[in-house]
């Protein structure tokens, strides 16, 4: 079985997120005051075959010139998809709602990770995700991710 039908068995929501998007992604403290704020581009890609069923590419943006770039790729084993980067592991999988969940462990910031919710609008043209930050077992920030389709 193709890595697509694999996924869309267990996964049918992540098809509406196929693609590129333009957005803003905005990391306040856990009181409320904005930490970091920059644009992003990203493209999600669903393989056919290859190693991922789930490839993410990642260009940020910051007003003072700075730029990153992340691309990272995911497994589908049994109804989950699986990383394990340089930056973080975890799992990532659809609820009933068709939304998209993931829990992952940061290993750039010991002893933290993130709850990240992905909810797509009904038009499918944007979307929201909220991040859930965790570090030593205490709420430690939030991101919020606005982004809409490109292309």
């Amino acid at each position: 079985m193709s890595n697509r039908s694999a996924l869309r068995q267990v996964m049918p929501a992540m098809f509406a997120h196929e693609g590129h998007w333009d957005g803003f992604y905005r990391h306040f403290s856990a009181d409320g005051d904005l930490l970091d704020q920059h644009r992003t581009t990203t493209w999600c890609e669903l393989p056919d075959s290859g190693p991922w069923s789930y490839i993410q590419h990642n260009k940020l943006f910051w007003e003072d010139g700075r730029t990153a770039e992340y691309e990272f790729g995911g497994a589908l084993v049994g109804d989950r998809l699986v990383w394990d980067t340089d930056r973080f592991s975890g799992t990532g999988w659809q609820s009933h709602e068709n939304t998209i969940l993931l829990m992952l462990d940061r290993k750039d910031v010991p002893d933290s990770y993130y709850i990240e919710l992905i909810t797509l609008a009904p038009d499918g043209q944007s979307r929201a995700r909220t991040w859930q930050w965790f570090l030593q077992g205490k709420a430690w920030k939030r991101t919020l991710c606005d982004e809409w389709r490109t292309g």
